[in-house]
């Protein structure tokens, strides 16, 4: 049996995979697939593709294409999540800040740089006409964790990252979410180191296959709000409307949305310039 690893953040978006693993659909094709949690995001899943930790990632779709435009040996084979990610502002409890233009020049708390964190507040910021030179300034914090400990001790003022799975933290008393930030395209795609894909191609489209088949139907599944609030000890109210909210993709990110997205990091200096789509994303089907 063929040993395949994959990552992905340990959040509700991929609830699918926990489910066809857990099923054994891999095994019966002769994959023994095997998941990792990544509790700092894109950036630690970037370095684990490089470093061929891992074979195959679920991961944010700017930080996987400005990585690869940096010298990660990988392409992008599917859209996962076709919705935004709704990235929830957050500042501690006790902070002195009340809104968006409060946090201003202040510290943003960042998993690494290249992260999702990192790239999504220069997003925030140009919506908000800040001077991206002056306006950000960043603490490497690695993980949720560490933003909680960062935030409460004041090493950061404010932290982005996935609303949803923020609000409990918020429901707690510990951070306070001053508003929103989503992200301007399709939130999660899959990407798979190139060398693997090149001897593994066979694979790779029966892993797609099953975990597509699981997606298309994964808001029909009986019960579904109620396994993601026990699981990701969400209130049921915000299950559902997360649910709402998020539209799976069994498709390959189109070549506009690539070029709009590459338009953006360019602008904001966060790639050093645009590459062709073929360099990005493999059409395997």
């Amino acid at each position: 049996m063929k040993r395949i690893n994959i990552g992905g953040v340990p959040e509700h978006f991929n609830l699918a995979w926990y489910l066809t693993l857990k099923n054994g659909e891999y095994k019966e094709e002769g994959i023994n697939l095997r998941w990792k949690d990544y509790f700092g995001g894109t950036g630690a899943m970037n370095k684990a593709l490089r470093d061929g930790e891992i074979d195959m990632a679920v991961i944010l779709t700017e930080g996987i294409i400005k990585d690869i435009i940096d010298g990660n040996p990988s392409k992008i084979v599917q859209t996962f999540v076709q919705s935004p990610l709704i990235w929830g502002i957050h500042v501690a409890n006790d902070s002195k800040y009340k809104t968006i233009e409060d946090i201003k020049g202040t510290k943003a708390a960042i998993s690494r740089y290249g992260s999702g964190s990192h790239l999504m507040a220069y997003i925030n910021a140009e919506n908000n006409n800040w001077n991206l030179d002056n306006d950000l300034n960043f603490e490497v914090i690695k993980n949720l964790d560490g933003a909680v400990k960062g935030l409460t001790n004041g090493v950061a003022d404010y932290f982005m990252w996935e609303k949803f799975t923020t609000k409990p933290i918020v429901d707690d008393g510990v951070f306070r979410h001053i508003g929103n930030c989503p992200t301007p395209w399709p939130c999660f795609v899959i990407a798979v180191r190139e060398d693997f894909l090149d001897n593994n191609l066979e694979d790779v489209k029966t892993i797609l296959e099953i975990i597509n088949n699981t997606t298309e139907e994964f808001k029909n599944i009986p019960s579904i709000d109620k396994t993601i609030s026990n699981r990701y000890d969400q209130k049921l109210e915000d299950a559902q409307e997360w649910l709402s909210l998020t539209q799976w993709s069994q498709n390959i990110i189109d070549e506009e949305t690539v070029y709009t997205i590459q338009e953006k990091l360019l602008s904001l200096e966060i790639i050093p310039k645009k590459v062709d789509y073929s360099k990005l994303v493999r059409l395997i089907n």
